[in-house]
């Protein structure tokens, strides 16, 4: 345990913890309402402005964080009114994002460049007592926002039209859920880097539901399996010298690898005993699919 005696790890550690929780928190909304690669084109997006950052001497992560939301912003307009050729506008978006933050950051002074590659796949040695605190910051808003509104969240997610029936102001839950994925995306790029954060937003979920069918079940072993592979990345890449960002993804999907072999043979079981259960010849059974879409309701 002797790396914790370095403030440089202590402060890479609880960045860590705190990326483990608001990526897969928000991830799982994503997942929900099918925009899994949402984070990484918020990720293309912030790259101008982390490369505004560097060129006006300001915090790359606070004014990341602007331009992110700004994209989110523009990214939920684009989906309402785009229409046909919505995904046109989005692909322009992303890799003007890229190719803008690559712009500035030549403009910017010399030294710029190297300090980029720590944005895009995250350094330990490079987060500072700011960047600690905004994260702090951040990582605060996001979790009062995925867990104070959890339901209608939730609820929005799974179907629009129904929350939309139910009173919920839809389109202001769905940018509040797009500038929550954006402050995340900011939250986790030090750690694990803006090309890479889209990975913890939406694998540790994917993993989780392999276990399980419930939100709240999911919400909990998402988070815990975040938590876990953001701390045993950040603790390998100090004693193995490896890329934490690179390093924190492989353990995720090695993670998503083991329980899904052991939710098959669980799952399987499952199905057997369920059948068993049935009474032989039951009218249901012939006239209703038994893995219909949309069957059955998820608790929150």
């Amino acid at each position: 345990m002797e790396f914790l005696d370095y403030a440089f790890m202590q402060r890479a550690l609880l960045a860590a913890v705190l990326v483990g929780i608001t990526a897969p928190a928000v991830g799982i909304y994503l997942v929900q309402r099918r925009q899994a690669l949402m984070g990484d084109g918020i990720g293309h997006v912030a790259m101008t402005g982390v490369g505004l950052g560097f060129l006006l001497s300001w915090s790359p992560v606070w004014m990341a964080t602007l331009v992110s939301v700004l994209g989110a912003v523009l990214m939920e307009l684009i989906r309402w009114f785009g229409r046909t050729r919505g995904d046109i506008a989005l692909a322009m978006l992303f890799y003007g994002g890229m190719a803008g933050g690559v712009m500035f950051i030549n403009l910017a002074p010399t030294g710029s460049n190297a300090n980029l590659t720590s944005y895009l796949f995250g350094s330990l040695s490079t987060v500072s007592e700011s960047d600690v605190t905004a994260i702090i910051i951040l990582a605060t808003f996001v979790v009062l926002v995925t867990l104070g509104l959890r339901r209608q969240l939730f609820a929005v997610s799974q179907d629009e039209e129904f929350a939309r029936v139910t009173g919920l102001p839809v389109r202001a839950l769905n940018l509040l859920t797009a500038i929550t994925a954006a402050v995340t995306v900011t939250v986790a790029m030090r750690v694990v880097g803006l090309l890479l954060v889209s990975a913890l937003m939406v694998v540790p979920v994917a993993a989780a539901q392999q276990m399980t069918r419930s939100f709240a079940a999911t919400f909990a072993i998402a988070v815990a399996i975040g938590v876990s592979v953001t701390i045993g990345g950040t603790v390998t890449s100090y004693y193995q010298d490896v890329p934490p960002g690179a390093t924190i993804v492989l353990l995720t999907i090695a993670a998503f690898i083991v329980l899904t072999a052991l939710a098959t043979p669980l799952a399987r079981r499952r199905a057997r005993a369920l059948a068993a259960a049935q009474p032989a010849g039951d009218p249901a059974e012939c006239t209703i699919p038994a893995t219909r879409e949309g069957g059955g309701k998820v608790a929150v």
